[in-house]
């Protein structure tokens, strides 16, 4: 940095004070890198200079358009709307659970309709209403039309049951609730606990007698309602849009706040880095209750105009089948779904879609390749980021995407500039998570392809090397950025118990990816049970797993074990 810094000097001083032409500026340049050692900069430079000029102009387009949305403060809706009068009867969403279609002007219609009637029973530009749904059309449309009118939309993961669901609704503070049937048992087991001010509304199939005595069926509502557009909010580009709930693996879920401004530079960014057309067609099998679906897929629809396909949820068997239908060009995917997968049997369908790239995160390098020639996906675009913050976004950073054809790669910063955009990877101790510094109290930064291991000494922790990401204003996201195997933990029993009631109980309390739980040890003895897995081989207590088919906990032996190694079984 030190040395750039001073060739920047010198070709100011050159040009500016000596006046020298062009050319001999340049050549003292080079001379000077060269005479600095600077042939290793000129490497870099051919390497990556095409790459970071493109991420470059990739932030600067996004940067130009989000400062003209703040000047003329725009937001999601207003931007939507400019979507509808481009193309108004182009189909924008595909459910593949009814092959229902709508089109642009449908969906803009249906949300005003929702805008107008949550107005007419009240709700005003600030309030919040929660949605708590499985993946449809109407899901869209219901969290798009309360931001019409200035409400701000809860989303609800509709794998919450009992205390984490009431946790989040009643921290959301939200005046209505709009559930889906199917979700209608979960509202019931909570609905003595809810705050009697809270107005409820059931959207899909209609039966009186399994939701709570006070619900309204919303959707002949919604029909009655007018669709013409309401009065603008006083709402900005940095205004509050939604609320997505983490997980909550560490406690109970936690909202995270997206406004208008976060929604857009979500969707851009992938749009304009990946080169993505507005004729695609996206399969989105993803929860729309988080980003990747709703902001990174769903985003593409509203905002640049390409027809989304949404699916239920993910389904290793019909994913080509559903991609051939309706014809998709881009697909996502999050997590273990490129290794589900794989490990279907061959089919001709694989060979028969016109998918092109395939879009999402946690694609593991040791599949990558595999997954990319089988089904014959030219391009892979894998990003890393996370709703709570957004510097992961940018394009320089080492956070974004792999721009470039680099096989496992989330992202890059600049060699060339590195102090345009200053962020660094620093050592943390894998056990408490702190911040590993070295004698003179500074943090120690990580080197380029520094491998993971134990490294011992006076100055360092028992155990080191994991990489944790740091954004502006040491955000600690907490993610590594080598990608490790997860390792799923025992579940002992030290007492005679019945498996049934314990299945039944978790289920009843706990999300599904609640299972199994890691008992509440020491994080030195979780350290050492993630080193030993759960192979039946080395653990000598007896060990348990929720069989999906049989719907409880069985004993987990060396069969069983082979086959959730071998991918052949889902936990």
């Amino acid at each position: 940095m030190l040395l750039g810094a001073s060739l920047v000097g010198v070709l100011l001083f050159s040009k500016l004070v000596l006046k020298l032409p062009w050319t001999q500026v340049g050549f003292s340049l080079l001379f000077l890198y060269l005479g600095s050692g600077g042939w290793r900069f000129i490497r870099v430079f051919i390497k990556t200079i095409r790459r970071d000029i493109f991420g470059g102009l990739v932030l600067l387009k996004v940067k130009a358009k989000v400062r003209q949305c703040l000047r003329e403060r725009r937001t999601v809706p207003i931007l939507f709307a400019s979507t509808v009068r481009r193309h108004p009867d182009k189909t924008a969403l595909i459910f593949e659970g009814t092959d229902t279609h709508w089109t642009f002007r449908q969906l803009d219609e249906y949300s005003s309709s929702v805008a107008n009637f949550l107005q007419a029973r009240g709700l005003a530009s600030g309030d919040v209403a929660a949605i708590f749904m499985e993946n449809r059309n109407e899901f869209v449309g219901l969290w798009l039309g309360m931001a019409k009118l200035g409400v701000e939309a809860a989303l609800i993961n509709t794998n919450l049951r009992r205390d984490a669901l009431l946790h989040c609704l009643t921290t959301s503070r939200a005046r209505a609730l709009v559930f889906g049937s199917e979700m209608a048992s979960a509202i019931c087991e909570i609905h003595a606990s809810l705050d009697p001010s809270l107005t409820l509304f059931c959207s899909g199939s209609w039966e009186p007698n399994a939701v709570p005595t006070s619900t309204e069926h919303l959707d002949p509502l919604l029909k009655d309602a007018p669709k013409h557009l309401p009065s603008c909010p006083d709402k900005g580009f940095t205004d509050k849009l939604f609320y997505i709930y983490t997980s909550g693996t560490t406690g109970l879920p936690k909202a995270a706040i997206v406004v208008h401004s976060r929604y857009y530079r979500m969707a851009a960014l992938v749009y304009y880095g990946f080169r993505m057309r507005p004729n695609d067609i996206v399969y989105d099998c993803l929860p729309l209750y988080h980003s990747a679906g709703n902001i990174v897929g769903i985003g593409q629809c509203l905002l640049h105009g390409m027809t989304v396909v949404i699916r239920k949820k993910f389904s290793a068997s019909r994913f080509w089948d559903d991609c051939i239908k309706y014809k998709c060009t881009i697909v996502q995917y999050i997590g273990e779904l490129c290794r589900y997968l794989l490990n279907q049997p061959p089919r001709e369908a694989e060979n028969q879609h016109q998918v092109r790239m395939a879009l999402g995160n946690g694609l593991r390098q040791s599949i990558w390749t595999n997954f990319s020639s089988r089904f014959h996906i030219p391009q892979v675009a894998e990003f890393y980021g996370a709703t709570e913050y957004c510097g992961c976004w940018s394009p320089t950073s080492p956070s974004l995407s792999s721009f470039g054809p680099m096989v496992g790669a989330c992202g890059f910063n600049s060699r060339i500039l590195s102090f345009v955009y200053p962020i660094r990877l620093v050592r943390v101790n894998e056990d408490t998570m702190e911040l590993i510094r070295g004698p003179d109290g500074v943090c120690i930064p990580c080197q380029p392809g520094l491998p993971l291991g134990v490294r011992r000494g006076r100055d360092w922790s028992a155990k080191e090397g994991i990489q944790l990401t740091l954004l502006s204003g040491w955000y600690s996201k907490g993610d590594i950025t080598v990608r490790r195997p997860q390792f799923w933990s025992p579940l002992c029993c030290h007492s005679v118990c019945d498996t049934r009631q314990i299945t039944s109980l978790l289920q009843a309390c706990f999300p599904i990816f609640f299972f199994p739980a890691l008992p509440g040890t020491y994080k030195l003895q979780k350290t050492e049970l993630r080193k030993e897995g759960f192979d039946p081989a080395i653990v000598k207590d007896p060990l348990f797993y929720l069989d999906a088919q049989k719907g409880r906990y069985v004993p987990l032996d060396q069969e069983a074990y082979s086959r959730i190694q071998a991918g052949e079984e889902k936990l």
